[in-house]
């Protein structure tokens, strides 16, 4: 009688549930997912859990498949030699394959007085932190968002929203994933909003105290909260634990997304840098790159090839307040086209999408295997860019002995 194949799951967010609802394909894998709380984060919510209008927050139990033994601890080192995971509590996890879904958050920030009286947004501590914040906070005192990117456009236009004084600094151009259209869209909501948007050069903030921001061209801006957007890291588990990483510290993997240093080690979301060529840290890439990463692992477990990387975009979506919103429409290799939908048309396009969000994790949970936008065609590009990049035949994992 064959063994059951024990695979982990470090990481639940986006990428590591649907890789762990995946692996229930087999009954005879046994899948652990390892996360250091006990409920599924709504990442895409976090800035209206800093506005009040949502707790950003979703019981595993509507997410997770029934089979999937959730082990509430935090990493702390792999082992690769051993086949287990270290974690914080002493424990050690056992696995014959691992797909590492550590995500990403705050990029540490190295503006002077920035760790001390800025209040980051990337995890659902600091959203309660910084709800907590404004709540001591008198409603009239200014806010400033850093970062003008879609995090801190969100929160600004959500804090706006609720009566708050927001100026937000982008550090350089508003939005520089839009198109200019979408980005003059923006920009008008944001002003309708009250929201005062500093962009352009000299812009980036140079340093940061309890009374506001410096900004590189010397001008002061108050700020009884400065709230910090501007830039996402990766843990560093897979550097901590010997294996090769990119310059941010994502795991380097091949278009199979299997590790180049591994070949039990398969990687999924923002932490992965699959040919050293990673995908835009994103929902919208996560949850595809967990369904393929746990495709990966099937697919060694039935001795058979795995398929490669065939990624793939929309757009943009941005919440603009309760009532507006953009989708910013997209090249399938994510660059912004001219065409946007706007305004309250956008709201609900972005409301739909982050409800499908939870969808798609909840479906495969109840139908493992029924998730496919991982295998929609349209990956030519960067079929291409490998080619030109010298990159087209990554390096194949390294398989240790049993």
């Amino acid at each position: 009688m064959a063994e059951n194949t024990d695979v982990v799951v470090i990481g639940g967010g986006y990428a590591g549930v649907m890789a762990a609802n995946r692996l229930t394909r087999r009954d005879d894998v046994n899948v652990t997912l390892v996360n250091p709380r006990r409920t599924f984060v709504n990442r895409v919510r976090l800035h209206q859990l800093a506005g009040g209008s949502d707790d950003a927050v979703v019981d595993y139990r509507d997410v997770l498949h029934e089979r999937v033994r959730l082990v509430v601890d935090a990493a702390d080192r792999i082992d690769t030699a051993g086949r287990r995971v270290a974690l914080a509590s002493g424990a050690f996890v056992a696995y014959d394959y691992l797909v590492y879904a550590v995500g990403s958050g705050s990029a540490e920030p190295r503006v002077p007085g920035a760790a001390e009286f800025a209040y980051p947004l990337a995890d659902l501590e600091q959203a309660r932190r910084l709800r907590a914040a404004l709540d001591d906070t008198p409603a009239n005192a200014p806010v400033t968002v850093v970062g003008g990117g879609p995090t801190g456009i969100e929160t600004a236009a959500e804090l706006a929203e609720t009566g708050r004084d927001v100026t937000l600094v982008c550090g350089g151009p508003l939005g520089p994933y839009l198109h200019r259209r979408g980005r003059r869209s923006v920009a008008k909501r944001l002003a309708a909003l009250g929201v005062t948007v500093v962009d352009g050069p000299d812009t980036k903030v140079t340093a940061v105290s309890r009374e506001g921001v410096r900004l590189g061209d010397g001008r002061e801006l108050p700020g009884a909260v400065t709230v910090w957007t501007a830039g996402f890291g990766v843990p560093d588990l897979a550097a901590h634990s010997g294996l090769r990483t990119d310059d941010a510290g994502r795991l380097l993997t091949d278009e199979t997304l299997t590790s180049v240093d591994d070949i039990r080690v398969v990687a999924a979301g923002d932490s992965a840098a699959p040919s050293g060529l990673p995908l835009r840290m994103s929902c919208q890439a996560a949850i595809p790159l967990g369904a393929r990463a746990a495709d990966t692992v099937l697919a060694r477990i039935a001795g058979e090839r795995p398929g490669p990387l065939n990624q793939v975009f929309a757009g943009q979506c941005i919440s603009l307040g309760r009532r507006a919103g953009i989708f910013q429409f997209a090249h399938r290799y994510d660059v912004a086209l001219w065409f946007h939908v706007g305004g309250r048309a956008g709201a609900k396009l972005k409301e739909s999408v982050c409800k499908g969000i939870v969808g798609h994790l909840s479906g495969e949970a109840a139908k493992p295997g029924s998730y496919r936008l991982h295998r929609v065609s349209g990956g030519s590009r960067r079929r291409r860019m490998l080619e030109e990049t010298g990159r087209a035949e990554a390096p194949a994992a390294v398989e240790q002995a049993a």
